[in-house]
């Protein structure tokens, strides 16, 4: 399924981080992927313009990736997979809001407590039962499906909060 958040997410994201799109192929380099600068441009672009590339599921797997292993770095094992095994592995996986959001939670070694924050930063408001019910199995019977919304918001906290003077997210380039 392609979904038109991903390239939503990965817009946000690379604004609220100040990467380029040189940047973001290097991001894909980190998961051992290729991707070439004219298509990140086209990934970039909004969905009203000619030339927006919707981002399949796997690629946007790969770019959250590649952003942990920026900020937390990559397991020996994960170095060593060929770009066939990360595609293989990254289409494996389904793509939900839930996993953005723990892939998000990784990324930035963020708490409940911080993802809350982030979310108030964006006048979003959830508890912290709400919060823990989205990180539960889909067996559990607490658990609950992340929304466009929230993650909208969490992007929109993240942003505010990165270009805030006491940021509640510490960078830490691996």
């Amino acid at each position: 399924m392609i979904s038109h958040i991903n390239n939503y997410c990965v817009r946000r994201l690379a604004f609220a981080l100040k990467i380029s799109d040189k940047d973001i192929t290097s991001i894909f380099a980190l998961v051992n992927y290729r991707l070439q600068l004219n298509e990140v441009k086209g990934y970039l672009k909004k969905e009203d313009d000619a030339l927006f590339v919707p981002i399949p599921d796997y690629l946007f797997i790969l770019f959250l990736d590649g952003l942990i292993g920026k900020y937390r770095g990559i397991r020996k094992e994960d170095r060593e997979l060929s770009q066939a095994q990360r595609v293989k592995q990254a289409k494996s996986q389904t793509l939900s809001n839930n996993l953005i959001l723990n892939k998000l939670k990784i990324t930035f070694t963020l708490t409940s407590d911080a993802l809350i924050e982030l979310l108030a930063l964006a006048d979003f408001r959830i508890s912290k039962g709400e919060m823990s019910a989205f990180f539960r199995k889909p067996t559990h019977r607490n658990y609950r499906q992340c929304g466009n919304q929230l993650i909208r918001n969490l992007l929109t906290g993240i942003t505010q909060d990165l270009q805030s003077d006491k940021p509640i997210i510490q960078l830490k380039i691996n």
